[in-house]
Parts: C-alpha cells; sequence; structure tokens
C-alpha cells in the first residue's frame, strides 16, 4: 500500500493572490493580498521563504511568528492564523496596506488631512504604550515599514522581528542585518562608553521622531535631517524635539508623551481623535452620553475620512441601534454614512435595520424615518415595501400627531411606483379619502390633495376614472384656501387622464364654481385651468379625429411617465405649503372640513359676492363607520356630496349608451336636468368603501318614474282565475302578455337608468301575495268547518273507546 504525504500549503485554508506582492518592506517578510477560500473575505498574508545558511533570519522570523501570535491589542496587527513547514513560514493578519504606499496614494488623491495622521499617530503611540509599560517589551523597529493601515484607516504596528524584553531576562536585542533599519538606532547605541544611558523606552521614543518625521516629510534620508522639523506642524513640533534630543533620559514616556499631545491647542486634542476614543469605549458609556453623541456626530462626519465612517463609525451605529437603545438619534448620521456605500453594501448593511425600525413604536424613529425616507428608497425592493413596510407606514394615517401624520402623506411620493395593486388602489386610497374628508388640518387635507395630484399617474386606469375627479372636486369646497388650490392644480395636472365627457360634464362645471371664490389666488388658478380645457375641447371639436390621440392616455395602464405634468403643476405645493405646514396648523387650528362656510373677505371692486362655500362632506367609508357608529348626516345637494354607489360601473354602462345618442336628437341635452334630481341617500348604506364619487354631472341616481300605463285591454297577472279552468272562449291567456310586449317595444324609451319601471313588478307580487293569504285563509276556514261536522256527528268519545275511523 502507497502512501502519499499531504502538502500543507495546498490545504491551508487561505491562499494567496495572483497579483504581485504589495511591498518589500526592510526585514525578512515579504507582504502578499489573499482572501480566505470558505468566503473569500480578505486577508493579508506575510510569506518568509526559508534558505540555506539563513539560520539567523529565521530564528528571528520564528520569533516573529511567535510574538504577533501571542500579542492581543487593538493597535497591534491582529493575528488571524499561521502556516509554519521547513521551506517557509505564512503569516496570515487582517487586510492591511504598507503605510508608505497608503500616505502616498492619499497624497495622489488630494492629499491628507492633518485629523487622519493625528489619530494614526496615537494609535502607534498607544501601542507602544502598552509594549513598554505593560508587557516590558522593547519593540526596536519603530519606523515607516513598521506600520500598516486597515481598510477603516486604523495604524497597526507590525514589524515585531527585533522585539526583546526590557527586563533583560531574553539576552539583548538581536541583530538587525539591514542598514535601511539600523538608521533609525538612537544615537546612545554607538557609544561603547555607555555613559548614555537612558530609560528602557528612550530608544523606541527616539524611532518614535523618526517615525513622525517621515509622516511628514517623506523617507528620511539620514538621521541629520531630524534637526529641520519641515512640515510638521507648529503645535507638534516641542513634543517631537523632545523625541528626538540627544539626552536619552529627556524623552518622554510614551503615556506622558499623549498625555502633553492631548493638553489643549494640542495636536492630538481634535474632534477626530475624541469621536474615536468615544467608539472605543461606547460599551461602558451612559445612555445620556450615548444619546449626546450621536447627536453631535451628523455634524463632524462631513470632516471624517471616508473609510473611517464607513467601515468604524457604521458598524457602531449598527450595533447601537439593535443591541443598544440608541433610538431615533442613529438615524441622521447612519443615513450619512450610508450616501457613502455602493449599492450592495448598502443593501446587505443598512437595509435590514431601516426594515426593523419601521417596526418600532417610537413616534420620534418613525417620523425621522419618513423624513430620511428619499435617502434610502432607491435601495428597497417592491416585496419588502410591500410586506414589511407599507403595513407600518399606513399607521401613521391613523395617528393623532399631525405631524406623523403629514410626513405619512408626504412619504407616499416615494412609496407609491413600489406599491402593489392592492395597497396602492385601495388601501391607500381608503386612507386618503378618510383624510381629505375628516383630517381637522387644513394643510394635511391640502397635501393628501397634492400627493393625489402626483401619484395619479401610478392608479390603475379603473381607480383613476372613479377617484381623481371626484377627490379633486372634494378639494375644491374645502374651507382651507391652499387646499382649495391644490384641487384646481390637481385637475389641470391630471388633465390628460380624463374623457372629454368628463371634462365638459364633470370638471369645467366645478371650475367655474371657483371664478367666484373669496381667494383670488384661487380665482387665478381656476380661470386659468378653465382655458387649459377649453382649449382642449375646442381643438377636438374643431378636428375630431384629435380625439383618440387627447383620449389615449385614459384607459392606459398604470405609468411613471404620465405623471410629467403632475410634478410641475403640483409642484408649489410641496415646496410652499407643505413646508409651512407647521406654521399653518398653528394658525388654522380648527379649519377642519365640518366648517359650514369660508370666512368672507373683501372682494375686487365689480365682483359678485360669492356663495358660501359649501362645508366639506364627513361621509365615512364602512370602515369607518364601523368605528365611528356609522354616520347619518345627509348632505344637501348632488354637487356637495360624494355618492355612495359605485360610479365606476354605472358611468361605464352610460359611456356605451352615449355612444349611441345622437347629438342631434336632444338626448343629452336632457341630462342637466336629470341631474338635479338626485336621490339623497344616508351614508350608512354606503357599499363602497373606498373613494367615492362626487355628486354625478351626467345623470345621477334618478327618482323612480310612474310606471307604464299596459295596453288597454291587458290584465295584470293577479287578474287571473289560476285555481280554475278559464272558458274556452276567452282564448289563451299568454297572449296578452305578448301583445303587452310587443306594444312596448314599438314605444321608444330614453336610454336611462332611472325609467325602469320597477313600480309594476312590485305591485304584481303584492297582489299575487295577497291572493295566496287568501287561498290559505279559505282553506283554513274550510278544514275547521269539517273537524267541527265531524265532531257534531258522533258526540263525545267515551273513556276506554277505541276510535275506530
Amino acid at each position: 500500500m502507497w502512501f502519499f504525504a499531504r502538502d500543507p500549503v495546498r490545504d491551508f485554508p487561505f491562499e494567496l493572490s495572483p497579483e504581485p506582492p504589495e511591498g518589500s518592506p526592510p526585514g525578512p517578510w515579504t507582504l502578499h493580498r489573499g482572501r480566505k477560500k470558505a468566503t473569500g473575505s480578505p486577508v493579508s498574508i506575510f510569506v518568509y521563504d526559508v534558505k540555506p545558511g539563513a539560520e539567523e533570519q529565521t530564528q528571528v522570523a520564528k520569533a516573529a511568528f511567535k510574538r504577533l501570535k501571542t500579542l492581543r491589542h487593538p493597535n497591534i496587527l491582529a493575528y488571524i492564523d499561521g502556516l509554519e513547514t521547513d521551506k517557509c513560514l505564512h503569516m496570515v493578519t487582517e487586510a492591511v496596506t504598507p503605510l508608505a504606499m497608503y500616505l502616498k496614494a492619499q497624497v495622489e488623491a488630494g492629499g491628507l488631512k492633518e485629523l487622519e495622521l493625528s489619530w494614526g499617530l496615537h494609535q502607534i503611540v498607544k501601542a507602544l504604550s502598552f509594549l513598554v509599560n505593560d508587557c516590558s517589551l522593547i519593540h526596536n523597529n519603530v519606523c515607516l515599514a513598521a506600520v500598516f493601515v486597515d481598510r477603516a484607516g486604523e495604524w497597526k504596528l507590525g514589524g515585531l522581528d527585533y522585539m526583546y524584553s526590557a527586563q533583560g531576562d531574553g539576552g539583548g536585542p538581536p541583530r538587525k542585518g539591514y542598514p535601511e533599519l539600523e538608521q533609525y538606532d538612537p544615537p546612545e547605541l554607538a557609544d561603547s562608553s555607555g555613559r548614555a544611558v537612558g530609560e528602557k523606552w528612550s530608544a523606541d521614543m527616539w524611532r518614535l521622531g523618526c517615525l513622525i518625521w517621515e509622516v511628514f516629510n517623506g523617507p528620511l534620508v539620514r538621521a541629520a535631517a531630524l534637526r529641520n522639523p519641515g512640515k510638521i506642524p507648529k503645535s507638534l513640533v516641542p513634543h517631537y524635539c523632545e523625541l528626538v534630543g540627544a539626552n536619552p533620559k529627556v524623552r518622554p514616556n510614551p503615556a506622558r508623551f499623549l498625555q502633553n499631545c492631548r493638553a489643549p491647542g494640542g495636536f492630538l486634542n481634535n474632534r477626530f481623535v475624541e469621536t474615536n476614543l468615544f467608539l472605543e469605549e461606547i460599551q461602558i458609556k451612559e445612555p445620556a452620553e450615548k444619546q449626546k453623541f450621536f447627536q453631535e456626530l451628523s455634524k463632524s462626519l462631513d470632516s471624517f475620512p471616508e473609510g473611517f465612517c464607513r467601515h468604524k463609525v457604521l458598524p457602531q451605529l449598527l450595533t447601537a441601534f439593535e443591541f443598544g437603545n440608541a433610538g431615533a438619534v442613529v438615524l441622521t448620521p447612519l443615513f450619512k454614512v450610508g450616501k457613502l456605500l455602493s449599492a450592495e453594501e448598502y443593501q446587505q448593511q443598512v437595509i435590514p435595520v431601516v426594515v426593523k425600525m419601521f417596526s418600532s413604536t417610537d413616534r420620534a424613529m418613525r417620523i425621522r424615518l419618513l423624513q430620511q425616507m428619499e435617502q434610502f428608497i432607491q435601495y428597497l425592493d417592491e416585496p419588502t415595501v410591500n410586506t414589511q413596510i407599507f403595513p407600518h407606514v399606513v399607521h401613521g394615517f391613523l395617528d393623532t400627531n399631525p405631524a406623523i401624520r403629514e410626513q405619512t402623506v408626504k412619504s407616499m411620493l416615494l412609496l407609491a411606483p413600489k406599491l402593489n395593486e392592492s395597497n396602492l388602489n385601495v388601501e391607500l386610497m381608503k386612507h386618503f379619502a378618510r383624510l381629505q374628508a375628516k383630517d381637522e388640518q387644513g394643510p394635511i387635507r391640502c397635501n393628501t390633495t397634492v400627493c393625489l395630484g402626483k401619484i395619479g399617474s401610478y392608479l390603475s386606469a379603473s381607480t383613476r376614472h372613479r377617484v381623481l375627479t371626484s377627490a379633486f372636486s372634494r378639494a375644491t369646497k374645502d374651507p382651507f384656501a391652499p387646499s382649495r388650490v391644490a384641487g384646481v392644480l390637481g385637475l389641470a395636472a391630471t388633465h390628460n387622464l380624463y374623457s372629454m365627457s368628463d371634462c365638459a360634464h364633470k370638471i369645467l362645471p366645478v371650475l367655474c364654481g371657483l371664478t367666484v371664490d373669496p381667494e383670488k389666488s384661487v380665482r387665478d388658478q381656476a380661470f386659468k385651468a378653465i382655458r387649459s380645457f377649453l382649449s382642449k375641447l375646442e381643438s377636438v371639436s374643431e378636428d375630431p379625429t384629435q380625439l383618440a390621440e387627447v383620449e389615449k392616455d385614459v384607459h392606459a395602464a398604470s405609468s411613471p411617465g404620465m405623471g410629467g405634468a403632475a410634478a410641475s403643476w403640483a409642484g408649489w405645493a410641496v415646496t410652499g405649503v407643505s413646508s409651512l405646514t407647521s406654521k399653518l396648523i398653528r394658525t388654522h387650528p380648527t379649519a377642519a372640513p365640518a366648517e359650514t362656510s369660508t370666512p368672507q373677505r373683501s372682494l375686487p371692486e365689480g365682483l359678485p359676492a360669492p356663495a358660501p362655500v359649501p362645508a366639506a362632506p364627513t361621509t365615512t367609508s364602512h370602515w369607518e363607520a364601523q368605528e365611528e357608529g356609522r354616520d347619518t348626516a345627509e348632505d344637501s345637494s348632488p354637487g356637495d356630496r360624494w355618492d355612495d354607489e359605485d360610479w365606476g360601473s354605472l358611468e361605464e354602462a352610460e359611456s356605451v349608451l352615449a355612444q349611441q345618442d345622437d347629438w342631434s336628437s336632444g338626448g343629452p341635452a336632457g341630462r342637466p336636468a336629470q341631474a338635479g334630481t338626485s336621490d339623497h341617500k344616508s351614508s350608512s348604506d354606503s357599499t363602497w368603501t373606498n373613494w367615492e364619487a362626487e355628486g354625478s354631472w351626467e345623470q345621477g341616481w334618478q327618482e323612480p318614474g310612474p310606471p307604464e300605463s299596459p295596453p288597454e285591454g291587458t290584465r295584470l297577472a293577479s287578474e287571473y282565475n289560476w285555481g280554475n279552468p278559464e272558458p274556452s272562449d276567452k282564448g289563451d291567456p299568454f297572449a296578452s302578455l305578448t301583445t303587452r310586449r310587443e306594444t312596448g317595444a314599438q314605444q321608444p324609451r330614453p336610454d336611462s337608468w332611472g325609467e325602469d319601471s320597477w313600480e309594476g313588478l312590485d305591485t304584481d307580487r303584492q297582489a299575487k301575495a295577497e291572493l295566496a293569504r287568501k287561498k290559505r285563509e279559505e282553506r283554513r276556514r274550510e278544514m275547521e268547518a269539517k273537524r267541527a261536522e265531524r265532531k257534531a256527528s258522533k258526540g263525545p268519545m267515551k273513556l276506554g273507546a277505541r276510535k275506530l275511523d
């Protein structure tokens, strides 16, 4: 049996990138990019190839491997995995870039900010303080090549190859063997007399001074260049001079250096460093401190590096919401950072949290989400909107807080394109009808009308047919003047969605009534809209072939392309009226639809005094009636009410009949007269639970006309003797019915739903019922008479006698 040795490199769970090495810093290691085979997550892999005759360097590399594996600190390069064989050493760490390459890339991209450099130096000094003060270790290799930067812009201290113990138990410092690294050694190491003896941290603090010089001025060629600070900031120069002083005893401890630089006016005393320090300790902060921090964070994010915001601030914000109960304060900075993400990153990191936020009962959270919806709506897919977001958003329509109701209405502009048929045409329309008819705040009723005009193009053709005209006509009777203006603009904005018949019979009569409105702004917009509709009707009248082109959108399916006009006509209301909504609410706190009339204002000379504006209807739909006890108030006229029947089906039937009418026959001329005889129906009998049509301008509900008189000689069904045979000389009794039908067919009947004689059928039913009742009564009397006769003939029965018959 043969056994094959497994290749440890091939079985290693990480693989090197085919790209060339990122860099070869001075030392035994070569840095490569890599990834984890299972997940594809990026890593950095330090590779050392064992060479014959280089035992000393191999021991140094193995010592660095061991040190990095055992040392754990946020500011020291994080070890992930490793591989040690006879031929090579692989050391896997978090994905990082050498500091020299990072600085070069930042300069090419537009320059480095002092904020980034201040926090980076803070991290390196903190790592040195940990090694010296907590571990009693001397790094012995602090330089530009020993520092790396992760994707968040965090500086990490690496290069642990030549580290040794400060207590001397592991021997002296190892020999480097690389001239590029030996130039960072302090001058006292070259003094063999031993007179210049400093503290255990003195050598590393000298090398820290060299690192600071290189960060601001570039690579260090010779030690004499350290005398000239160059581009080092003035606030840092005094502390830098302490580091590169000739006397090693004067060089401060790393902890002391941090304290000095954090003093007021110091280089490390800035908002960026404070933010990072707070994020490092956020888990132990008080809730009040967290709230204040997140409230102020948004103002500072613009000046922070992009990588820092994406990879450090964003995870903290998401964690604070999910586990820290941070609430609505995290939303503003969260969405600000979200702008820096790609679409895929946003979908993976932010959207799950946003969806969870919509289920929150916190009002502050809900209103913040609604206000900032435009920042994340493009990343939401339709199933998520319809199943997880919209069911929670609609609760805002019923909220007692006017601000939440207003923001909920505004949010529909963004949600409507993603809503399905049921949510858009049924559920949303139900809430809009309630707001427009029942909301006590005039600005909210106004914005509801504006929003409907903007989303009208997304509605289905049948919904548009029965909703738009009725809703905008309803708005023109609102006691709040901006609502009336919004109703006029809504009609004009959606002009392409109405048939010519609707324009003439429904829309123009409404607009003409507004030409004597108390408010001049309403009158001006009404005149503009009237001219627009009249020109449209006139053009079709001059050239009837244009009718199909003009009405092409009337029965078209919902399409966002048809909403262009609405966006331009109604744009003023969102930017003008709704931006002042809070002020208008305070100014008109009781401007509810229940008002009986608008206040009369002085009119221009020569203009007749207008009639009082009728009150907005308080008709409730079926679901409202269950909650509010079913209103029984009746409207005063067809023009001032929402009809309680499904006008969609009636109007479709009438359109078919209208096509058969002859313009010269005078049929349509009778419609206005018929419209005035509408029947008033109580809202408690309403079966239409969504939008209810405004009073019909064509035919409406009509009083039943008098029953048609049957032809002479015709008898009703109740007059026939169904129980006894008729004499043969009377002939077939159904012949008269045939005669009646033929006679009725010869008489012309108007095309009207209201003139069918349903009264005759009711009379027939009553006559038959009366006849049946009489027969039952006669039968009952006959049976009683027979029983009495039988008892009288036999007499009373004796006890014990057997009844034989």
